[in-house]
């Protein structure tokens, strides 16, 4: 990639974007000026670690903002802790196995039944007349396009890979790069020198030029961060002391543990200016911290940005809005680094539901179970578009939590993931598949080649919530452990894998 050549298709997108989504809109059916609009936002590689989840450290005003007009789900789940299987999971309403996307290179198109004529979640909402655009990285960032099909216009800034959105990338180099990127960088210069400066540029503009419009939309915001490598203007890093950033409570894998639940860090160790053959010291981690918090702060100034333009725009009363990650990471908590595991720390992802219909529910939080293949039917059913929904969809609709903070729909959130995940499918040892409920996190290891059971994990979330005991072996959770095992085997029978 040439110099800032994401700066240039930026410009481009800018330009070329906005006076086709004005020619789209002309042509286009028009619906009742109260059909809602949807305003979809999902960052990429964040936990918890966020207001308001409690996080004393984070500094997310914006997040704190939009919490107040809406639900936060303090329980919600990805289905596949890594990027491509959950966004193919929650953007086509089936779960990774049904749609058979579980590594990065897969395409549901080719893999799930009847891939080609599947209508994913944004698809959908453009059959039914809505002006739909797609700002950012939403399905997996690789091809030409994400799932043009999906969308009204051309989607943009979803391309390259996460280490080429850095200015370390788009320097001048004589010879070959010393590595892919540095783990962090910290320089002064304006948001729109990182992507999600310019998609937040570009949504805060689609939504100004949407005041006045008859034709709903449907807007998906794809964030890039905080995604490694961790990347922020200087700025982000200046809101935080570093000496004051703690180190993590739970250093250690968690005991008992069995050694297939862990993994080696290797996505933080692949870029520059990482110890290989070490473990990080107290400095690195606070620093590797650090720069995640810097990370989540610039990724919540753009928020702030397409917050305000939706304001602007005068449609915020009649906008949903869906703020949600990918899943969730680990940033030195069970001697981790990254996400693919099926620990709380990844599986758990910040949901917050905004229905401006809805104001007496409106900054409250709920204990109630999700999962993000819920979005799917939800946003239908909220938008008053659900008679026609795909017969296979397997989330269920959270209206009534929306109405209600303290109904509960679900019983249990199930996440998956195979281990070793990066490499070659012909490495993979066993597929572990968990299940959260209200209290407890259960999870089983199924080996590849016999499917027989070769580990299992239980932690006790009113006890142990940062999961530090492995309570698997314990002859007192016998019966505990039979109701778990059954209710696992209900959503991921044993010929699984």
């Amino acid at each position: 990639m040439k110099p800032f050549d994401h700066l240039r298709s930026f410009l481009s997108a800018a330009l070329l974007c906005l006076p086709l989504a004005s020619l789209i809109l002309s042509f286009a059916p028009l619906q009742a000026a109260e059909q809602p609009n949807v305003l979809f936002i999902v960052a990429d590689d964040l936990n918890c670690a966020i207001s308001p989840y409690g996080d004393p450290i984070a500094k997310t005003p914006n997040l704190e903002r939009l919490a107040e007009r809406g639900l936060t789900f303090t329980h919600a789940y990805c289905q596949q802790a890594v990027c491509n299987p959950s966004r193919s999971s929650f953007l086509t309403g089936l779960r990774p196995d049904t749609v058979g996307v579980d590594d990065l290179r897969k395409s549901f198109r080719d893999t799930a039944p009847n891939g080609k004529q599947l209508i994913t979640l944004p698809q959908h909402f453009k059959k039914h007349g809505y002006f739909c655009q797609n700002i950012g990285k939403m399905f997996h960032n690789t091809g030409e396009t994400q799932d043009r099909r999906s969308w009204s216009i051309d989607e943009v800034l979803f391309k390259g890979t996460h280490a080429e959105d850095t200015i370390f990338a788009n320097r001048y180099w004589q010879g070959k790069r010393p590595y892919k990127a540095p783990v962090t960088e910290a320089h002064d210069v304006p948001d729109i020198a990182y992507r999600d400066g310019q998609i937040a540029n570009l949504a805060a503009a689609m939504l100004r030029d949407q005041a006045g419009s008859e034709q709903p939309f449907f807007l998906a915001v794809g964030f890039w961060r905080p995604h490694l490598p961790f990347v922020a203007p200087k700025k982000y890093w200046d809101l935080y002391d570093r000496q004051q950033i703690p180190l993590p409570t739970n250093p250690q894998p968690p005991q008992d543990v069995p050694e297939i639940a862990l993994h080696d860090s290797r996505e933080i160790k692949g870029y520059g200016e990482t110890p290989k053959d070490r473990d990080f010291t107290a400095e690195e981690v606070r620093h590797y911290r650090h720069g995640y918090y810097a990370a989540i702060s610039f990724l919540d100034a753009q928020l702030g940005e397409v917050l305000d333009a939706l304001d602007a725009s005068g449609q915020a009363d009649n906008t949903i809005i869906v703020f949600t990650s990918d899943h969730g990471f680990h940033i030195g908590e069970q001697s981790l680094w990254g996400k693919t595991t099926n620990f709380e720390l990844d599986a758990r992802v910040p949901l917050i539901i905004v229905d401006p219909r809805r104001s007496a529910t409106a900054n409250q939080q709920t204990r109630a179970l999700a999962e993000l293949v819920d979005l799917y039917p939800t946003l239908a059913h909220l938008t008053g578009i659900e008679n026609d929904l795909p017969a296979n969809l397997e989330g269920d609709n959270l209206a009534a939590v929306l109405d209600d903070p303290s109904h509960v729909i679900k019983d249990g959130a199930f996440t998956q993931h195979q281990h070793p995940f990066y490499g070659s499918a012909d490495n993979w040892k066993a597929w572990g598949y968990s299940v959260r409920t209200a209290n407890w996190r259960f999870t089983q290891w199924r080996a590849i080649d016999s499917r027989k059971v070769i580990a299992e994990e239980l932690y006790d979330h009113d006890g142990d919530p940062h999961e530090t005991i492995n309570l698997a072996t314990a002859p007192q959770n016998a019966k505990l452990l039979a109701k778990l095992r059954k209710q696992l085997a209900q959503q991921f029978p044993q010929e699984h894998p």
